[in-house]
């Protein structure tokens, strides 16, 4: 948004949109806040689902009512969270409520078709399956630059375990290091559950010291969890 003025000055119409996408867990919704938190524009958060309503009409209706707010407050960030909930590829609908979610898509891809490039309003969107999305919606003019959330790799899980626990009363055997070291796929999320499960074993124990084997049990415990959770991104 800050660089639209160059873009013009260019010859060149600004990105319209960006889609994140990636694992659950990996910082795509805490971007957005974050976006939000720097930026003067309006920022309005919606998730996917709310768009898909009981009466017929009403979720196209509440897409065009996004839109027309944004461009009131313009400049503004429209954020959809989850929106594979209404833009996964269409097909031959066998009943009503898969049409409506389909109409709903339609006028999604007809408000952002129907931008104003003077009207500074920008989309964010975010899923964590980019392969169900329809090709419509991802197309150049609509959704021009994408972002992908992997799961963390070695330096970024030591960033990760060293910012939760900067704050925690961790004992001197604890060792971040080994947990940074082991193998398993985990996001920012699982790790966050890991710190939050150790410190709970902690205080159920009448301790104010996290114990190695705290973070021993909370790290099998997560990991257990969710070690299902990952196959598609594997």
């Amino acid at each position: 948004m800050r660089t639209s003025g160059s873009a013009f000055q260019i010859g060149i119409d600004p990105p319209r949109g960006v889609l994140m996408y990636g694992p659950p867990g990996c910082g795509k919704t805490m971007l957005a806040k974050a976006v939000a938190h720097h930026t003067t524009a309006a920022f309005i958060r919606v998730v996917g689902s709310e768009f898909v309503q009981k009466y017929l009409g009403e979720g196209p209706r509440m897409v065009r009512d996004v839109f027309r707010l944004a461009k009131e407050n313009a400049p503004a960030i429209i954020f959809i969270d989850e929106i594979d909930a209404i833009a996964t590829k269409r097909f031959d609908a066998q009943t009503g409520a898969d049409r409506e979610v389909q109409r709903i898509l339609l006028e999604l891809l007809n408000q952002m078709d129907g931008f104003d490039q003077n009207v500074n309003v920008k989309v964010i969107m975010a899923t964590n399956r980019a392969d169900t999305l329809d090709p419509a919606l991802l197309r150049p003019g609509r959704l021009d630059r994408k972002i992908e959330f992997p799961l963390p790799d070695r330096r970024q899980k030591r960033l990760i375990f060293s910012t939760i626990t900067s704050k925690m009363n961790l004992s001197e055997e604890v060792d971040l290091e080994d947990y940074v070291a082991r193998p398993d796929k985990i996001s920012g999320a699982d790790i966050n559950s890991i710190c939050q499960e150790s410190g709970m074993l902690a205080v159920r124990e009448n301790r104010y010291i996290v114990l190695a084997k705290d973070f021993e049990k909370a790290y099998k415990t997560v990991i257990k969890k969710d070690e299902q959770e990952h196959e598609f991104y594997k």
